[in-house]
């Protein structure tokens, strides 16, 4: 039996309604979900919702039961009021208290693992942080170096080697020791769902994999390099691929996970296919984190017509996991 952390996101956008959508249908076995916000959210998403289900709070996770129709929460304690479908600094503020104690509570083994509803990087900033998302920000309180994100929807799955930055900061960001990390955390991303010898497709930066050099050096100079190190490591790399062939070798089944060089060479393909249905892994930390693929969506936050589909794959997926 899982029991799984699930923090409800910004309370200003669609996290705290797909959170509750999404238990409301899932039938009690494997699973017992802890919902991981502030009371007065929770209680309002879930009479917009009109969903029959009776919330609990309860102080200690150990608490929660498997059982239909119980929504067990945690209240934080933090927001007594809120605002909706905007950017706001202490939403923001909220959001971070909710993933620390749930990341807490994952590295005292007291959850199997957490799922994180969307959180907005503007909140955040405007509530006085930094990190660009919750990447960064879990790989800072589980103090890890080496993490990565992975997107899984449909048939693709895809790890970046940078993430959250401006386009114009790529190039100079693709190191050989970037490639070669990433190409080790698609082994490990791998390992996690079950498969243990993957093909992992490397993907180029440049148009037609920078043509030897004619139309862009990092294949020659980093990639390339990073891969037969790889290989030398024991890993099954293949590639690396001109960026517009390597999806469709990945979508064929010919390779598991594609290494990518930036965030939208990634995520274009795989929400192509599975927009409403991806979810996102982090890799590298020690505990399990699954959330949906999608953000805050402020424009349709607490009109009770948000999709769970996302959300509902993003916990079902915690389950199955392994570190």
């Amino acid at each position: 039996m899982k029991r799984i952390a699930i923090t409800i996101g910004d309370p200003g956008g669609i996290g705290p309604e797909v959170s509750i959508k999404s238990l409301s249908s899932m039938v009690p076995g494997d699973l017992i979900p802890v919902l991981i916000g502030d009371l007065c959210v929770i209680e309002e998403a879930a009479e917009m919702v009109t969903i029959p289900l009776q919330i609990k709070i309860i102080d200690d996770v150990g608490e929660a039961l498997s059982s239909f129709g119980t929504l067990w929460c945690l209240d934080m304690k933090y927001l007594t009021s809120f605002k909706k479908a905007v950017a706001d600094g202490e939403n923001g503020a909220a959001s971070v208290r909710y993933i620390k104690k749930a990341v807490d509570l994952a590295k005292d083994k007291k959850v199997d693992a957490i799922v994180t509803a969307p959180i907005s990087k503007m909140a955040l900033k405007l509530g006085g942080f930094q990190w660009p998302g919750h990447t960064e920000m879990l790989a800072e309180f589980t103090g890890t170096e080496e993490y990565a994100m992975m997107l899984v929807g449909g048939p693709l799955r895809v790890i970046l080697v940078t993430i959250h930055t401006a386009l114009r900061n790529v190039p100079d960001l693709i190191t050989y020791e970037r490639v070669l990390k990433t190409i080790h955390l698609a082994q490990k991303a791998c390992t996690m769902l079950g498969l243990e010898r993957p093909a992992i497709a490397v993907a180029g930066l440049n148009p037609h994999g920078g043509e030897s050099g004619v139309l862009g050096e990092e294949e020659e100079e980093v990639i390339i390099p990073a891969v037969r190190e790889a290989r030398a490591d024991g890993l099954n790399v293949l590639g690396p691929y001109p960026p517009d062939v390597v999806f469709y070798k990945a979508y064929r089944g010919e390779a598991d996970i594609v290494v990518c060089m930036y965030h939208d060479q990634g995520l274009i393909p795989l929400k192509m296919i599975a927009f409403d249905t991806g979810v996102n892994v982090t890799v590298g930390i020690p505990i399990i984190r699954t959330s949906p693929d999608h953000g805050t969506a402020y424009d349709i936050a607490w009109k009770g017509i948000a999709d769970p589909s996302s959300m509902r794959e993003a916990i079902e997926m915690a389950t199955k996991l392994r570190l």
